[in-house]
């Protein structure tokens, strides 16, 4: 068997198919509460339940902005969640015809023998929580895996570590009927240029089609969310283009044609930055596969946050702008994307060394 065959079989490359249509994208509003604590507290917010509420209604009661969105990933408190009016953040997403999805991975440990190198813990009770998830209404499923650029990493004791730990949980979440975003992340830290980028995504992209493949996970009722290939946060910047044109080289040479969406995260990169990006590898000519879209949490959220500063009056405003950004993106996954969308703050780095959530 070179595949999962489940009763979940056809719903999982449903679902897929359904999160990877061109215009569309998810929006990763799974921030743990220590790190959506750090974001209310760089606008003088309290970090309590009803702030933390509050910031993820004003995002999914955005008018207009869900027909932009085919996913949004929550946290599990937040699947639980309901608007000021009582209605269940679940049933906001169904109705504007969003797929409502988890983060189920229980954050990253230095992984032993490496030099500061990590793997993701969560494994243990994955099935019963998978189980759960689907039970309330989740249909997909994020598990993020860290990786890091250095004189002598990653390792390969760590790529092989996170890619056979990422192709685990792809197989326990097909199980239960959730569609795996598979997530290798190499962090943007450091002085690196795009070569080295595009070597070591070359590297760890591979092993993790390997795991996969190894864990008979079904790729067609998968996403894979990579970086995009760019020079390192200390590095000079590089054009769009440039990382359009390196970013489809790789996945060309390392993601297999039956994953139908590849959905990228922002990785620190600014608002803008990310947009210009993604839409310059959809300008690119060529074969593409899978449709290039976005997973998207700080390059949709930035602006917005600061204009609410978790002010009442504020609300319409900031929707406006996460609106905005919603619309940018959406045109930047058919690379129609004009360069139109810098509200204030777009351009502002949001790049965090080391960044954990």
């Amino acid at each position: 068997m070179s595949a999962y065959c489940g009763k979940y079989h056809d719903e999982l490359i449903a679902n897929a198919a359904y999160l990877a249509t061109p215009g569309k994208g998810i929006l990763a509003a799974d921030e743990s509460t220590g790190t959506i604590g750090k974001r209310l507290a760089g606008i003088n917010v309290e970090n309590i339940e009803e702030n933390r509420r509050a910031l993820r209604e004003l995002l999914f009661c955005t008018r207009g902005a869900l027909q932009y969105l085919s996913g949004v990933i929550f946290f599990e408190e937040t699947l639980y969640q309901k608007t000021a009016d009582g209605k269940p953040f679940v049933l906001v997403l169904k109705e504007g015809g969003v797929l409502p999805g988890i983060k189920v991975d229980k954050g990253t440990v230095e992984l032993a023998g490496t030099n500061g190198e990590t793997t993701t813990q969560g494994h243990d009770d994955l099935g019963k929580r998978c189980a759960k998830f689907y039970e309330v209404g989740a249909r997909f499923a994020k598990w993020r895996a860290v990786l890091k650029i250095g004189p002598t990493e990653p390792s390969q004791l760590a790529i092989n570590e996170n890619a056979n730990g990422l192709a685990r949980y792809a197989i326990i979440c097909q199980e239960n009927g959730l569609v795996p975003i598979v997530e290798p992340e190499i962090l943007i830290d450091g002085p690196h240029d795009i070569n080295r980028c595009a070597e070591v995504s070359e590297r760890v992209f591979a092993a993790c089609y390997k795991a996969l493949n190894d864990h008979h996970v079904l790729l067609e009722g998968s996403l894979l969310k990579p970086n995009m290939v760019t020079p390192g946060s200390d590095a000079k910047k590089v054009a769009p283009e440039v990382v359009g044109e390196y970013t489809v080289r790789t996945l060309l040479r390392m993601v297999p044609p039956a994953v139908p969406g590849v959905v990228f995260l922002s990785g620190g990169q600014s608002e803008e930055e990310a947009t210009l990006n993604l839409n310059a590898m959809n300008k690119l000519k060529g074969k593409k596969p899978w449709t290039l879209s976005f997973s998207f949490g700080r390059a949709l959220q930035r602006s917005a946050l600061n204009i609410w500063a978790g002010k009442k009056e504020n609300v319409e405003k900031a929707r406006a702008a996460f609106l905005s950004r919603c619309k940018a993106n959406s045109e930047a996954t058919l690379g129609a994307h004009k360069g139109d969308a810098a509200t204030e703050g777009a351009s502002e780095s949001l790049h965090v060394k080391g960044y954990n959530y």
